[in-house]
């Protein structure tokens, strides 16, 4: 079955949190489905998720997620642990295994502000519904092995909000240059990676133009050095 697919998405941790981002090409087959596509969610007040796969199901499942973590705070009157909504998400990937078989596999990546740790963290997952914690940075999607090698190279330890993005769009950059289904920065119809960070005052999405002006910086230093 040909489906729309997502790629890549990247998420660095820095000094007061976490950034996620992802590309905005879906495709389906060798055929570019959309160039648009929105892969980063807010799955809560302090917790983002970005999907990989079978883009129907995968954005389905956000929604339910997003819904499950509502009801737990209005029902418990608090906000379920980052431990506890990854956990969640574990068990509805599992949930979709048979899916997943058939060639329709979801696998999200998982980030968030861990309130009780003061930290960020990110979760990584696979089609059974293992659930990995990741140390730093991590990507999943098609270009995910290119983006690791460019995050492995770039990253260091204390890096600031500002870093993070850099990193990550320098990541995602990298991806789109090695494999076809992950849609590089489109200047000629502005459309840039969706960005959300994720500190101690909740998920941000980044504004396009803030975004913009990154995408840009990164592109002008390509133009020098193609290969970063």
């Amino acid at each position: 079955m040909e489906a729309p697919h997502g790629t890549t998405i990247v998420a660095v941790t820095h000094a007061g949190g976490v950034v996620m981002a992802g590309d905005r090409r879906a495709t389906m087959g060798n055929i570019i489905a959309q160039r648009d596509i929105e892969k980063v969610f807010q799955a809560d007040d302090f917790s983002v998720v970005g999907i990989a796969g079978t883009a129907g199901l995968a954005v389905e499942m956000v929604r339910l997620f997003q819904v499950e973590l509502e009801h737990y705070e209005k029902m418990e009157g608090h906000v379920l642990s980052l431990d506890g909504k990854a956990n969640r998400l574990s068990a509805m990937i599992r949930g979709n295994l048979g899916m997943a078989m058939q060639g329709l596999a979801v696998v999200p990546l998982f980030a968030g502000y861990d309130l009780e740790g003061a930290v960020g963290r990110i979760f990584s997952y696979d089609v059974t519904g293992g659930r990995y914690e990741e140390h730093s940075f991590h990507s999943v999607g098609s270009g995910s092995l290119f983006a690791r090698g460019a995050l492995k190279k770039r990253y260091r330890d204390g890096v600031d909000e500002a870093a993070a993005v850099r990193l990550c769009v320098d990541a995602l950059y990298d991806a789109a240059d090695d494999d076809s289904a992950t849609g590089g920065p489109d200047v000629a119809r502005r459309i840039w990676p969706v960005v959300m960070s994720v500190t101690d005052e909740g998920v941000r999405r980044l504004p396009d133009d803030e975004v913009g002006a990154v995408v840009e910086a990164v592109v002008a230093e390509r133009l020098i050095t193609p290969n970063g």
